[in-house]
């Protein structure tokens, strides 16, 4: 199940080239303040903010823009919009944890997490950040693993350290422990589901410390965030976004590490499985992946040869300018917000699908949606599908 690595087109404008997205070298301290605000802000995900960034320019105008898209988009209550308090406490909290708040286009951010169509704007980093820079391969599976599955895990993550690779994972009880206690020595990033100073689960607080002597830990979340059942799947696009590739090493019909592995595959990742026996339902995920198509594994070596010539290849990253240029936004009437809201339901429905039978242009239906999302009242789904709550 090989990937292919999507990139959006830049579109070279004179403000996207201008705005802070990418361009800025390193922010200024006002700068981040104004960006954690934004991001923490209510209904602002990673693609809001960077639509609208790159409209405004600058996150604070963005900031003072947020309440009329939201009444626009049919808003009940106020919008609660992060204060410079809330923010600057965030930031007491993340230094004295020893934790350095990293935006992208500055060189700490990890290249390939910038290539996904969604990477967070502010990455919370701790631990060596050169780690992030490495060639690094992602290695998931059940929580509930088995003897044999985590001695597995164990051989090709301390073989996949000795060939150069920098093991990614979870930090989840099974697979994911197995994984970072066998590549401590060669460098190891755990990717938290929560905050920085809410570890999860609270039992692997010791192994995050020996994570952290020569490796990483990295999340997208507020520092004091505890994690719930749907953050893991969002915490999951930032373990494959950041590696070359994905190992499977046991997995469930219904498992987190099958989302790993679809969401591996939209970002052009390789798939990689180990088989198992299938008198084990922990192995039904993993078996059913190596029907699909993933590359099947039985030693690091099968992972190597696969990775390796990709490492050849430099990162098709802009220096410059933003590899997600947000696209224009329109000045929808209310003939057209109507004809746009009438056509969506509680079923995911494509951004393109909407243009079709709206026949309003697609800059319309994007600033709609918009509207809708930072009302509260639209939620996006993988794919560019999107439904109402």
């Amino acid at each position: 199940m090989t990937g292919r690595s999507r990139h959006a087109g830049s579109g070279a404008g004179a403000k996207a080239v201008a705005n802070e997205i990418l361009a800025s070298v390193r922010l200024t301290d006002e700068q981040r303040l104004d960006w954690l605000r934004l991001v923490r802000s209510e209904h602002v995900g990673p693609r809001t903010f960077r639509t609208l960034v790159n409209y405004y320019g600058c996150a604070r105008a963005a900031l003072d823009a947020l309440p009329d898209w939201a009444r626009r988009g049919g808003a009940t209550g106020p919008l609660r919009i992060c204060t410079r308090e809330e923010a600057e406490r965030e930031l007491d909290a993340s230094r004295r944890l020893g934790v350095t708040l990293v935006a992208i286009g500055e060189a700490e951010y990890p290249g390939r997490l910038r290539m996904i169509d969604d990477p967070p704007p502010l990455l919370s980093v701790r631990g060596e950040t050169a780690t992030l820079q490495a060639p690094t391969v992602a290695v998931v599976g059940s929580r509930n693993a088995s003897a044999a599955g985590a001695k597995f895990t164990q051989r090709i993550a301390h073989e996949l350290g000795e060939h150069g690779f920098i093991v990614v994972s979870g930090l989840a009880r099974g697979i994911d422990a197995a994984a970072h206690r066998a590549s401590l020595a060669t460098g190891t990033v755990a990717v938290l589901a929560g905050g920085h100073a809410s570890i999860y689960p609270p039992e692997h607080a010791d192994l995050l410390n020996e994570i952290l002597q020569d490796g990483a830990a990295i999340s997208e979340m507020p520092v004091h965030w505890e994690p719930r059942a749907r953050d893991f799947p969002r915490r999951n696009r930032l373990i494959s976004g950041l590696s070359l590739g994905v190992v499977v090493v046991e997995a469930a019909r219904r498992s987190g590490s099958l989302i790993t592995a679809r969401l591996a595959l939209e970002q052009g990742r390789e798939v990689f499985a180990v088989p198992g026996s299938p008198l084990d339902p922990r192995n039904e995920g993993t078996n059913g992946l190596i029907k699909q198509g993933a590359a099947v594994v039985t030693e690091a070596a099968d992972v190597v040869a696969v990775l390796r010539p990709i490492l050849g290849r430099p990162l098709d990253v802009p220096a410059e300018e933003p590899e997600h240029e947000a696209p224009p936004l329109g000045a929808p009437d209310s003939n057209e917000r109507a004809s746009i809201l009438a056509l969506l339901g509680p079923t995911p429905v494509s951004l393109d699908e909407l243009v079709r039978l709206s026949q309003s242009s697609p800059t319309i239906v994007r600033t709609v949606l918009l509207e809708l999302e930072l009302a509260g009242r639209l939620e996006r789904h993988g794919g560019s599908l999107v439904s109402l709550v």
